[in-house]
């Protein structure tokens, strides 16, 4: 994983995927409490949103969108987004194997945004891909301890974590786990 340890001069290596679907939901916390508060059950159907993510390790800047769907549509609209945000280099996006990164459309996209280039990550090494580690850290910052009405609550959430995590962001280091 030479690349995120030293990449290419002028060259932004970004770690890319999905999280979701978020339901509009109740997302409990642990609590320091002498006695538990009763556990509501939430039982509420109020819509759903994905979360596409762009991570740079290197400066721990990120990007995140919501969109209603996993859709090959949404995510050429993300990639929009994240050639808007990293302006200036070449940009190397880290992917999975997910069916809507390959799709005719997106590879369309690909060849018409020279400087975009895609590197799929094994089958099965999700490890591999550092916005893993970031989703939670994303969770942690958005949802938990939380309940949300609707899909708007959620987006606005994100959105708002993502804002601060930008603020006091940090770039993460990877490698093996001892």
């Amino acid at each position: 994983m030479s690349l995120y340890r030293q990449p290419p001069p002028d060259t932004h290596v970004l770690c890319v995927d999905e999280m979701g679907p978020t339901a509009a939901k109740t997302y409990w916390a642990a609590r320091w409490s002498e006695r538990r508060p009763p556990i509501e059950a939430d039982y509420g159907r109020r819509g759903k949103v994905w979360t596409f993510g762009a991570f740079e390790p290197g400066s721990g800047q990120a990007l995140t969108w919501c969109a209603d769907g996993r859709t090959s549509a949404n995510f050429i609209a993300f990639l929009d987004r994240v050639v808007a945000t990293w302006t200036q280099g070449a940009i190397i996006l880290i992917l999975d194997n997910l069916s809507t990164h390959k799709t005719l459309d997106v590879l369309l996209w690909a060849l018409t945004h020279p400087r975009v280039r895609f590197l799929f990550q094994p089958t099965y090494t999700p490890w591999l891909n550092l916005i893993e580690p970031w989703w939670k850290t994303l969770r942690s910052l958005a949802l938990k301890g939380r309940r949300f009405l609707n899909t708007d609550e959620i987006i606005h959430a994100i959105q708002h974590a993502t804002d601060y995590w930008n603020r006091h962001r940090r770039p993460f280091v990877w490698r093996k786990a001892a």
